[in-house]
C-alpha cells in the first residue's frame, strides 16, 4: 500500500453532482454552500491513480441569503479528504465574484452552480478563479452507514429490555 495517494482529481461522481444540483435548487433563492470531499479512485476500480469527488460536507450554522452564504470557519473540520468547495449563484452567473475568489484558497477545485440548476448550469474553477475541467464519472458510490447498527439491532435491543 502506498503511503501517499495521488492528489489528481479525476472527476466528480454523477450521484454527487446530482445532489449538488438538487440541493442548490432546494435552497433557491438563497445561495447553497458546501465543501467537497474525495475518495481514492482505487475504491472505484478506475484504471488511473487519483481522486474522485464523492461527498459534499455541509457545515452547521451556515448562513445563506440570495447574495451570499457564510460559513463559521471554526465549524469547518480539518479534513484530509477536503478538495474544494461548492456554492450556488441564484442569479445564474457562472463565474466567481471577487468575494468568491477570496475563499478559493483552500482546495483544488471550486464549483459554482447557477439557476435553473440543470446539467449545463455549473462550472469548475481552480484556486485562481480560472475555469478548469471536471469530468462527471459514472462510479458506484459505496453505501455508507452513518450508524453501525440496523433496525434489527434496535428491535433486538428493545426485546432484551422488555425481558429485563
Amino acid at each position: 500500500m502506498r503511503l501517499f495517494r495521488s492528489r489528481e482529481l479525476l472527476g466528480i461522481a454523477r450521484e454527487t453532482m446530482e445532489f449538488i444540483l438538487e440541493a442548490s435548487e432546494e435552497t433557491h433563492p438563497n445561495e447553497y454552500m458546501g465543501f467537497l470531499r474525495a475518495e481514492d479512485a482505487r475504491k472505484f476500480d478506475l484504471d488511473r491513480d487519483g481522486q474522485v469527488i464523492t461527498d459534499v460536507l455541509v457545515i452547521p450554522g451556515t448562513v445563506s441569503n440570495p447574495m451570499s452564504a457564510t460559513v463559521k470557519t471554526n465549524m469547518k473540520p480539518n479534513d484530509i479528504r477536503s478538495v474544494g468547495s461548492v456554492h450556488s449563484h441564484p442569479n445564474g452567473v457562472l463565474r466567481p465574484s471577487d468575494e468568491d475568489l477570496m475563499t478559493f484558497g483552500q482546495g483544488q477545485v471550486h464549483i459554482i452552480v447557477g439557476a435553473p440548476y440543470g446539467w449545463s448550469d455549473w462550472r469548475a474553477f481552480d484556486n485562481e478563479g480560472e475555469r478548469t475541467k471536471l469530468d462527471v464519472l459514472d462510479v458506484e458510490l459505496p453505501e455508507e452507514q452513518f450508524f453501525d447498527f440496523t433496525q434489527e439491532d434496535i428491535d433486538a435491543e428493545l426485546r432484551n429490555e422488555e425481558y429485563r
